[in-house]
């Protein structure tokens, strides 16, 4: 896809992550309205090796949702990939649905780790990109971390190991809000400056507007291809809630659920941006 499509269907995500955590009565919008033109960017930008035909391909780029409490841009995601049927989102958090708060690897096609516990998404994929270097597997290993999951120590003890071992088969993005379920990063306990601590860890570093869809391929793939012996931190300047006025950096929306009334006034919103980028682009589809 172009980037004017990526962008339209990024808002289509931004819809079903709306119409979920409403149908479910609980979730966590802020985050995963912030970082679903990320995954727009891997899945469908051509960044990621995926198949959701062949969910298991050993020669897949696998993707780590560290930071697992936005789960539902993952299913937005692995949805509209084909993993599973769209019409299966609404099944969110309820009872027997497979898609729970949290990703379940044991549940889900295309899920790959279980994630939940903020600061161990990164380990578990050092580990992953580890085990594809000894197996002689040129895979990529992405994985997205939010910003206030980067004050856990074993983010940086993950971090050491990557470096260490030269993993330039993994890519950290860091989905930079500002914002966690207590306020500003800065204030709760500031990780600034992020680009610095993983270069000093001996990463490679880049920033990027994580809204800028074109500007985010290009740097995830050079990120991908680089492979000079260090692995990749992306630290992605993103908007808590984005696409939706009223959760826009709003420390308050990390996890809660709109009423009737602010679903369809999101909804609203996001229909409106659609119909926006079709004109602008002259895009349909």
């Amino acid at each position: 896809m172009n980037p004017a499509q990526l962008e339209a269907l990024a808002n289509r995500m931004r819809q079903d992550i709306v119409s979920m955590i409403a149908e479910a009565g609980s979730g966590h919008p802020g985050g995963s309205l912030s970082c679903i033109d990320i995954l727009a960017t891997l899945y469908f930008g051509g960044v990621m090796n995926h198949d959701p035909a062949n969910p298991d391909d050993p020669n897949r780029d696998r993707f780590v949702m560290a930071k697992g409490h936005a789960a539902p841009a993952l299913y937005a995601a692995l949805a509209h990939a084909g993993y599973f049927p769209t019409e299966e989102l609404a099944t969110l958090r309820k009872l027997g649905s497979r898609l729970q708060g949290h990703p379940d690897r044991n549940l889900l096609p295309g899920v790959e780790v279980s994630t939940g516990s903020l600061g161990q998404g990164l380990s578990i994929a050092s580990g992953m990109a580890c085990g594809l270097r000894l197996d002689g597997n040129d895979a990529t290993v992405f994985a997205l971390l939010g910003d206030g999951e980067c004050q856990e120590g074993q983010v940086w003890e993950a971090a050491m190991f990557s470096a260490h071992r030269g993993l330039d088969n993994l890519v950290a993005i860091v989905d930079r809000n500002g914002l966690q379920i207590d306020g500003a990063t800065t204030e709760v306990c500031n990780p600034e400056s992020l680009s610095a601590k993983f270069q000093a860890f001996g990463f490679n570093t880049a920033t990027v507007d994580g809204h800028d869809i074109a500007a985010t391929i290009t740097c995830l793939t050079m990120a991908k291809q680089a492979r000079n012996g260090k692995p990749w931190a992306i630290v992605a300047q993103t908007v808590k809630g984005k696409g939706v006025s009223f959760m826009e950096n709003q420390a308050g929306w990390h996890g809660k659920a709109p009423n009737t009334e602010q679903t369809q006034q999101a909804l609203q919103e996001l229909s409106e941006a659609l119909s926006r980028i079709e004109e602008t682009e002259g895009y349909r589809g």
